[in-house]
């Protein structure tokens, strides 16, 4: 079997089990949803939900952000993890958006990508979630499945998603994306998992990576 059409066959299962799969982050706009996914890096997406409605009832705008200081921000995020570093990014890119983008979140990698604490995963995730604009956000669901699945040789998160982006059609990126996550929580985790139960990884993954993580489960 091709990769291509591994992809296909992938893909309709995905469908099958996901046909409305949603962002996980809860957010109204576009500048929530960047706001939680910064709050987002090395946190769970369940406990950003948890927090982000009690940031967002103080600042959810930019301007609501520049009227908390760092250290404000910081005390109501802090069990999202790295709140010092967060806290400043987030009022800093708040600032940006006022001064060089009339406050509202730029529809554009590159001015995503200048902001402080975004980078091209998390620009991605804001360009087809808020934006519906092509683009194959990878984050460790993501990279993971790929390389168990045979769909990239995954040795990073750039070389992921240039893979993916070759064998799924753009105006599908946005939903593939969030349907290998939900899949990757729900079936196929990283540890003790039995590949050869999964209902991708049973068909997808090679004999010898099964029998591997077989061994390794043991």
């Amino acid at each position: 079997m091709t990769r291509a059409q591994k992809a296909r066959r992938i893909e309709r299962t995905l469908d099958r089990l996901y046909p409305d799969a949603g962002i996980p982050l809860e957010h109204v706009d576009p500048y929530t949803l960047l706001v939680a996914v910064v709050l987002s890096a090395q946190c769970t997406d369940q406990r950003v939900n948890q927090v982000s409605p009690q940031l967002f009832a103080r600042a959810a705008s930019p301007e609501q952000m520049l009227r908390l200081s760092v250290s404000e921000i910081r005390r109501i995020i802090r069990p999202c993890g790295l709140a010092p570093a967060k806290a400043k990014a987030i009022r800093a890119l708040s600032r940006i958006l006022i001064e060089k983008h009339g406050a509202r979140v730029p529809a554009c990698f590159e001015a995503l990508e200048a902001l402080p604490g975004v980078g091209h995963k998390t620009a991605s995730v804001v360009m087809v979630q808020a934006f519906g604009r092509p683009a194959f956000p990878v984050d460790t669901h993501v990279h993971r499945l790929a390389g168990r699945w045979g769909l990239s040789r995954a040795r990073n998160v750039g070389e992921t998603e240039r893979d993916l982006k070759r064998l799924f059609a753009p105006e599908s990126w946005g939903k593939v994306h969030l349907q290998i996550i939900h899949f990757g929580r729900e079936h196929c985790p990283a540890r003790a998992h039995d590949l050869s139960t999964c209902p991708i990884c049973a068909w997808a993954a090679s004999k010898a990576r099964i029998a591997r993580e077989a061994r390794r489960s043991r």
